[in-house]
């Protein structure tokens, strides 16, 4: 991976619970390995807990919530997933306005797995072509969006560029996209 995100700082928005572990410290690292400087932003204080699917993982501090945070602040915004975390996202309003906000600043986001759920709340799918765990597909075509069912689709439709991608066995492609996409 020889995309240069030096001087970029990406969002990670999860809550405190249910992160799925990988979707979040695998892009974590491409966008370190890559010069970029990834920040964790939640809904509370403290530290969040990943999980390997059912099981608890570790747990990781956040730098900022999402009360306090500024989209300005970010160059781009990565939503790993689990199905707890985007479930409880977005029931928390500051943490779907925070992410609306990426697309109102037409910067770059990347959803993996479940993490498309947000983006429903944050009404900003229809029209757009995404890829996601299979049981969000009726979901997100309710919403208007077109499902397939890729390792990983960049949507380049609307102010923002959206990498989604469907589950942890897509995470060398979904890094690959979300770098190559961050980096422009």
């Amino acid at each position: 991976m020889s995309q240069d995100l030096s001087g970029k700082t990406v969002a990670f928005l999860v809550a405190p619970e249910g992160i799925e572990q990988v979707e979040l410290t695998e892009p974590w690292q491409a966008v370190t390995e890559a010069g970029g400087t990834p920040r964790l932003v939640s809904t509370q204080d403290g530290k969040v807990q990943a999980f390997n699917h059912l099981d608890k993982a570790d747990t990781f501090p956040v730098d900022e919530t999402v009360d306090g945070a500024d989209v300005t602040s970010y160059d781009a915004l990565v939503l790993p997933g689990g199905v707890a975390n985007p479930d409880l996202l977005r029931t928390q309003p500051a943490a779907v306005q925070f992410a609306k906000a990426f697309f109102d600043a037409g910067k770059p986001v990347a959803a993996i797995c479940h993490a498309p759920w947000t983006l429903i709340e944050a009404g900003v799918v229809a029209g757009r072509t995404l890829t996601s765990w299979p049981s969000l597909k009726t979901d997100l075509r309710n919403a208007g969006a077109e499902w397939v069912d890729q390792e990983v689709v960049v949507d380049r439709s609307g102010p923002s560029p959206l990498v989604t991608s469907r589950k942890p066995d897509d995470l060398p492609a979904f890094n690959g996209k979300l770098l190559e996409v961050f980096a422009s």
